[in-house]
């Protein structure tokens, strides 16, 4: 056997690149007549686990708060010199476990606020940089790599709590280099699935895999909501492992192009189709040339502040139910936060229908926004009234404001990558993502970070932190009000400015 090779170099070779091993055992097992379409399937549900894992992964710190600082604690310091070692030993409520040092202080918040932000800037520079790498080498190398990675320091934040690490500096390290990793994910698969699926119908398509975001965070929530009172390091072990052996899928079995294993590949512009060409022998693209393609900086705003709403409730909304929700233990935060995550799986899929159907990715987001703008203060007031109003209220937030976020990391960002600016190379697809996604990303560190400078204690803290939220939804909608009147324009005049999904025969560029 030939060993494996890292190539760095121009990625427009003519060489087609080796299929991996598990290919053969696949092909072994599951003899079938229409290979092409068998294997657009399979990569479809592999990178919808592995991507599952990666947000699988990130939960368990948004699980794992209020275990590192209990109400208790706060009432514990009256006087900077306090013990403790005491602290470490007292019971919470319900006996749920005891307050870690260094988080037992009162600038908790702000201390928890920074592990986030930390993180999520880490990984929205790593998605910037990521993007660029993965254009010039092999991808299933690269997300392969990144998975493992991931997984390791997940693992090690989990160890803190056996080795009994106290060490801020140390969760800091770890939440840094842990971003950096994480950000190999999305730019990865959202490449390899434009690579097998055309235009046609990639709003719903992709609409039904981004599920994966939310179904991780689900399981997130539940892996780490297990362990989080009796043992909360294993809260990030087990999801640390599970990243990794995925990461060993994605060696074994993932097909990155077409043409690696002899099928052809999809058409992504009918005009610059040109007898399908091989996407993998097709050059890179400059980050330069990416960001001035119609839309990527309209869109990459837009989610800037879709992102920062949505990884608001993400790391933050289980320690807001603890809080919020009378007789909820930690537990019980983490199993309900999930509700959110299953109105986010709704809403992107309708939202990828609804792109279909309408051809117009920017009045459909456009409207996600402006609806999302007062339901989150209407989840804030009314939410807490009830056990059941908290959850109708936490779904159907989680639908409208996850549906935004779906559709334009996934649809409009792979689109965009195919734009008949690029003649028909679609290279740029992961440069593209990282751009629209990274600057998202941005956003996203920013929305933990601003919630933990309110600090949220009580119930009129906790309305800033709304109120905050519904000005991004604001913002984010005001900066499609330009794509949302070309859409507008152009179906009056029965022709789409910007045609992102549904129209694969058309002639018409994307983007006016």
């Amino acid at each position: 056997m030939e060993p494996f090779e890292f190539d760095f170099g121009p990625v427009n070779s003519k060489k087609m690149a080796r299929p991996p091993l598990g290919v053969h055992v696949l092909d072994y097992i599951f003899p079938t007549a229409d290979k092409r379409k068998w294997y657009k399937g399979f990569t479809l549900v592999l990178t919808f686990c592995a991507y599952t894992s990666y947000h699988l992964s990130r939960k368990p710190i948004g699980v794992v708060k209020g275990v590192l600082h209990h109400n208790i604690c706060t009432e514990i310091i009256g006087n900077q010199g306090v013990d403790t070692a005491l602290l470490n030993d007292v019971d919470s409520k319900d006996d749920a476990g005891p307050c870690w040092v260094p988080f037992e202080k009162s600038d908790y918040e702000q201390l928890l606020g920074a592990l986030d932000y930390a993180y999520l800037f880490a990984y929205a520079l790593g998605m910037f940089v990521s993007g660029h790498i993965a254009e010039r080498m092999n991808l299933r190398y690269f997300l392969t790599l990144g998975m493992l990675l991931s997984g390791f320091f997940t693992v090690c934040m989990g160890f803190a709590y056996f080795l009994e690490i106290h060490s801020y500096s140390y969760f800091l390290t770890i939440q840094i280099i842990g971003g950096l990793f994480q950000a190999t994910g999305w730019p990865s698969v959202v490449a390899v699935v434009a690579n097998w699926f055309g235009k046609g119908r990639r709003g719903l398509i992709m609409g039904i895999w981004n599920s994966h975001t939310s179904v991780g965070n689900i399981l997130g929530s539940i892996i780490a909501g297990t362990f989080v009172d009796d043992a909360w390091g294993w809260s990030f072990v087990v999801p640390g492992l599970i990243i990794a052996v995925m990461g060993m899928m994605v060696f074994f079995f993932l097909v990155v192009y077409p043409s690696d294993v002899d099928c052809e590949p999809p058409v992504q512009n009918s005009e610059e189709d040109n007898g399908h060409p091989d996407l993998s022998e097709q050059p890179a693209i400059s980050f330069l040339k990416a960001l001035l393609i119609p839309g990527v900086i309209e869109f990459s705003l837009c989610l800037f502040f879709a992102k920062l709403v949505s990884y608001s409730f993400l790391f933050w909304l289980p320690f807001y139910i603890l809080h919020n929700v009378d007789g909820v233990d930690d537990t019980q935060a983490a199993y309900l936060s999930t509700v959110f995550d299953v109105g986010g799986i709704l809403g992107g899929i309708l939202a990828g229908y609804l792109a279909d159907v309408s051809g117009s990715s920017g009045i459909i987001s456009f409207i996600y926004l402006i609806i999302s703008a007062p339901l989150v203060f209407i989840y804030n007031f009314f939410g807490r009234t009830s056990y059941l109003m908290n959850i109708v209220l936490m779904c159907i937030t989680g639908f409208f404001v996850n549906g935004p976020y779906a559709l334009i990391t996934t649809a409009v960002s792979a689109d965009l990558g195919t734009h008949p600016s690029l003649h028909g190379n679609s290279r740029a697809l992961s440069t593209v993502t990282a751009i629209i996604d990274g600057t998202g990303t941005i956003g996203a560190a920013v929305g933990p970070l601003l919630t933990g400078m309110i600090a949220p204690h009580d119930r009129i803290t906790w309305i800033y932190v709304f109120a905050m939220l519904s000005a991004a939804e604001i913002i984010g909608a005001l900066f499609l009000v330009r794509q949302v009147y070309k859409d507008i324009r152009s179906r009056r005049n029965k022709g789409l400015a910007y045609q992102p999904i549904n129209d694969a025969g058309s002639d018409k560029p994307l983007l006016r």
